[in-house]
């Protein structure tokens, strides 16, 4: 019965990933609704989907893009060279002038994937950097603030911890509020 269970999920799942490439954005919207919720609770579970999630991100409607972004973000803790597969995406989602929250879902993103090696974390530093200088003031840039801080905690290379301790800094001396405070915990952090 267990084995028969486990056989429906995967077809369930597999429906759905095929959902993502459908030509109907309200069913590609509600699949990446349920693959984002499944990814987060069991990312092993949409590992063998990885080339179809990066694919995803080329969808047009922001809703599919930022719940692909956060089932990759579950996939890197997993498996980090099969979500770096979607660097291209996430930096072109990172810059996308319409949506804020699918900036924000390639910040985690790229911030999850930096802090799981010093390699990664040189290929995205620069990205969340620019993002940094880019969002600043933004609505959604204390929760950026957030995943910096635990890109900080991560296997980040050295040269990388000085590059972001430097971006951090005069935020950190004379920034206000949350920026001021939040700027110091990352520095912090470099230095645990």
């Amino acid at each position: 019965m267990a084995e028969e269970a486990k056989t429906a999920d995967e077809k369930s799942l597999e429906l759905l990933i095929a959902q993502l490439g459908g030509s109907h954005r309200r069913g590609r919207q509600e699949a990446s609704r349920i693959v984002a919720a499944i990814a987060k609770a069991s990312p092993d579970a949409v590992l063998p989907y990885a080339d179809d999630l990066v694919d995803a991100l080329d969808r047009p409607e922001a809703q599919t893009r930022w719940q692909v972004l956060e089932a990759l973000t579950a996939l890197s803790a997993v498996d980090a060279q099969a979500a770096a597969a979607a660097l291209d995406g996430a930096e072109a989602s990172l810059f996308d002038e319409d949506s804020p929250i699918v900036r924000l879902a390639a910040f985690k993103f790229l911030a999850a994937l930096g802090a799981r090696s010093k390699r990664l974390s040189a290929s995205v530093w620069p990205l969340l950097d620019e993002a940094v200088q880019c969002y600043h003031g933004d609505p959604e840039y204390r929760d950026m603030l957030v995943a910096l801080g635990e890109f900080a905690r991560g296997d980040v290379s050295d040269e990388v911890k000085a590059a972001l301790v430097a971006r951090v800094s005069f935020d950190a001396k004379s920034g206000r509020d949350y920026v001021k405070t939040m700027s110091q915990e990352i520095i912090d952090a470099v230095k645990e």
